[in-house]
């Protein structure tokens, strides 16, 4: 294991900061714009613009990798992020705030493309499902890191932008210092909607609602638990609970998607989180616990759904389509989250903080008709013929994932043993 690990160590020490630096930045700023007055519906646009940048970021930035090289291009991208975030510290302007965020979002995709090219690059067919689980765990431990670096300072002050800015400059040490050979060129990505339609509508529905409802979830949770009256660092462990809580539940709930029709657990997780949603928003509990018990349970069940989604477009898809079909679904995932923040903000501006989740529990339960409705049209596949790798990787989420990354993936091996 320390040898298959040491060859990628520095870049691997970069993710940790790297996305040590995104967690902090993504929760510090709904924080700091609600205490500062912003609109509901410019909160939420915060979290549109990165989408959107990160979604041109998955396109656009394999060609500006091309013309300058990965080392140049990932210091560029990282000192550009680094100095976004001391300017937003700076300046406490919302029309400031969503153009950088959204120059942020395209760089983080190209460093997280160029970070993750360079793993596979490295990667043998004997290390690449460890070097793949260690790059989840190391992704996941930073995001929740950062956020719970939240609660140490006072968000209206700037040192948490200094922090973050800190993060970023020793995220882009390792990588530039780095003697590893350069990997091959980054391949443009392409969306084919109507293929992946093709070969599976209902991960194409599902993927598309549960990237709606992760997008005003991830970021307005900040928003809505700030508006319930909850402490700066309570808001913290109940968005970190929430990942941990969906990182446990994918084992089992992969482990039952491959041994039974995988719409119908889509179609039950789907539920048990409305159900959570829709209790928030009926009761509007204040107790802090009764808060954070219930949105666990929605994380638990909401942050489950999109592997199983993918894993169910992988059972009709060739072995060999495995990154076409994963990846363009993750892109599919990515418009999702780009319409979600969009729609949630107006809606708790209208309603409350509380309806956030009925945002939410309307995506889920268009997951739910719908795969009870495909379950009913389209025979599910045999057991021995399930793609059965969603138990192998708990923990993985799509939000922290470029179309570059899935080939990090053991089930890409054949398709990278062709390049």
């Amino acid at each position: 294991m320390p040898r298959n690990i040491l060859p990628v160590f520095s870049l691997l020490l970069g993710t940790l900061f790297l996305f040590l630096g995104n967690g902090l930045q993504g929760l510090l700023l709904p924080v700091r714009g609600t205490h500062e007055g912003y609109s509901n519906e410019i909160l939420g646009l915060l979290g549109t613009t990165w989408a959107a940048g990160f979604v041109a970021g998955c396109f656009a930035a394999p060609l500006l990798v091309r013309r300058i090289g990965h080392v140049r291009a990932f210091s560029g991208f990282g000192a550009i992020i680094c100095l976004n975030v001391l300017v937003t510290g700076m300046f406490v302007n919302d029309a400031a705030w969503l153009t950088l965020r959204a120059v942020t979002g395209f760089c983080t995709a190209g460093t997280s493309m160029i970070i993750e090219s360079w793993l596979n690059e490295r990667a043998t067919n004997e290390s690449r499902g460890a070097i793949f689980s260690l790059y989840i765990a190391i992704t996941l431990m930073g995001v929740v890191g950062g956020q719970l670096l939240v609660g140490v300072a006072d968000v209206t002050t700037p040192i948490l932008f200094m922090v973050c800015g800190i993060l970023y400059c020793i995220a882009i040490l390792p990588t530039t210092i780095s003697t590893a050979a350069s990997p091959q060129p980054l391949k443009r990505v392409s969306l084919d909607l109507r293929g992946l339609y093709r070969n599976s509508p209902v991960s194409f529905v599902g993927i598309l609602m549960i990237g709606i409802a992760n997008g005003a979830y991830g970021t307005l949770v900040a928003v809505f638990g700030a508006k319930a009256g909850l402490h700066q660092g309570t808001i913290a462990i109940m968005v970190s609970i929430t990942i941990f809580a969906g990182a446990i539940m994918q084992f089992p709930a992969g482990r039952l998607s491959d041994r039974m029709d995988r719409r119908y657990v889509l179609a039950a997780l789907s539920a048990l989180s409305a159900l959570a949603g829709f209790v928030l928003v009926v009761l509007h509990p204040m107790n802090v616990y009764v808060i954070i018990a219930l949105v666990a349970i929605y994380g638990a069940a909401a942050n489950a759904l999109y592997p199983i989604a993918v894993a169910h477009a992988n059972d009709f898809a060739a072995p060999e389509d495995f990154v076409k079909v994963s990846g363009g679904l993750l892109l599919l995932y990515g418009i999702g989250t780009v319409i979600g923040p969009t729609l949630g903000g107006p809606v708790m501006t209208h309603f409350g903080p509380h309806a956030l989740f009925a945002v939410t529990a309307v995506a889920h339960l268009i997951v739910v008709a719908y795969s009870i409705i495909r379950s009913r049209i389209r025979a599910a596949r045999p057991r021995e013929e399930k793609d059965n790798y969603t138990t192998a990787v708990p923990g993985a989420s799509a939000q922290l994932a470029t179309p570059e990354g899935l080939k990090l993936d053991p089930r890409a091996t054949g398709s990278n043993d062709r390049r």
